[in-house]
């Protein structure tokens, strides 16, 4: 049995061979086509691609550019380092933002993928790995301010309205400051106190870990909480909120540069969506706080009469402010359990 085994795998030696040498090709052919376009100067633009050199000669594909694009260069391909290589400049009135690129093969695609890589003169970046089965691409609009400005005032609007922690933080300092004149002091100072690390921390000038920060913005709200139960005004958070507002509104800052890396950031656009992601927060604020003032008011008779108190008493703030402190101040408590807990999951 054995010696009739031994021509059998003498003859399939050569068969073996040539299966791993059509394994090692076909993993040279892996490697995607390469098409690099760059805006050297306005609406003119360098095409440069580099295809497999496994693309038989007569199937190599062509790079094809949007109609408004011209050029009085001749298409030339080479072969170098192991691949078909060429370079050829564009002239694109009005960009290339919104508009279609393409590679086409002039018979069928051999199972190549195809890595676009565009850079604008703005600074914007766009890379697109096409599937065998593509072969356009839409480049991305240009980013404009003004739609730039309106997507982030929404996400801050959306992202202090989501964040209960930071709405019952400025509840609690509407408890405190109490007067109109106060509460706008408190407010702004929270504002920009936030608004200073927000942008150190997304332009990587800080970096402190989020969890530690998280546990810090829920001991913030459990403190507030604390301050209002002991209703001190000779104490420090009573005579000046402002000062309170501001120490821990940088610590509120952090929290809310992790959710905007999370969201993510324009490449062009960078001082916008920070200043106008910092209004939302603003306008989302001052609505919440509207929104506990009329409530209050609204609130204000039907809890005399559930009281039974006497027709010339009315309901005030220190009414409320004991009870809403302690829920506040459970739910911080919680939160701050939990995140501290977090650190080890």
């Amino acid at each position: 049995l054995r010696a009739r085994q031994r021509p059998m795998i003498s003859r399939a030696l050569p068969l073996i061979a040539l299966l791993f040498a059509w394994g090692l090709a076909n993993a040279h052919d892996s490697r995607p086509n390469f098409v690099e376009i760059i805006e050297t100067s306005q609406d003119i633009f360098s095409v440069q691609w580099k295809i497999p050199a496994s693309v038989p000669y007569g199937a190599l594909p062509t790079i094809g550019m949007p109609d408004s694009c011209s050029t009085d260069a001749r298409l030339a391909t080479q072969q170098a380092s192991g691949a078909y290589q060429g370079r050829i400049n564009y002239s694109c009135p009005g960009g290339l933002s919104g508009k279609t690129v393409s590679i086409d093969f002039p018979i069928i695609n051999p199972s190549l993928s195809s890595l676009f890589q565009v850079r604008l003169a703005n600074g914007e970046q766009y890379v697109k790995i096409l599937k065998p089965s593509e072969s356009s691409w839409t480049i991305p609009d240009a980013e404009s301010r003004l739609a730039v400005a309106a997507q982030y005032t929404l996400l801050g609007i959306e992202h202090i309205w989501i964040g209960l922690d930071h709405l019952l933080f400025v509840a609690c300092l509407l408890l405190i400051a109490r007067t109109p004149r106060k509460v706008l002091i408190t407010i702004t100072g929270f504002t920009v106190a936030h608004s200073i690390t927000l942008a150190l921390s997304v332009l990587d000038l800080i970096r402190i870990p989020t969890p530690p920060v998280e546990a810090a913005i829920a001991l913030s709200v459990l403190f507030l909480a604390w301050e209002i139960v002991k209703n001190d005004e000779t104490q420090l958070t009573f005579r000046y909120p402002v000062a309170v507002s501001t120490s821990f509104g940088l610590l509120h800052g952090l929290g809310f540069a992790a959710v905007l890396r999370d969201i993510g950031l324009p490449q062009t656009q960078l001082p916008t969506a920070l200043l106008f992601f910092n209004v939302g927060v603003e306008i989302g604020q001052i609505l919440f706080l509207l929104a506990l003032i009329v409530a209050f008011l609204i609130a204000r008779p039907v809890l005399t009469r559930l009281l039974r108190m006497d027709a010339d008493r009315t309901i005030h703030w220190e009414t409320v402010t004991t009870p809403a402190s302690y829920v506040i101040g459970g739910l911080a408590s919680y939160w701050m359990i939990d995140r501290i807990f977090g650190f080890w999951v």
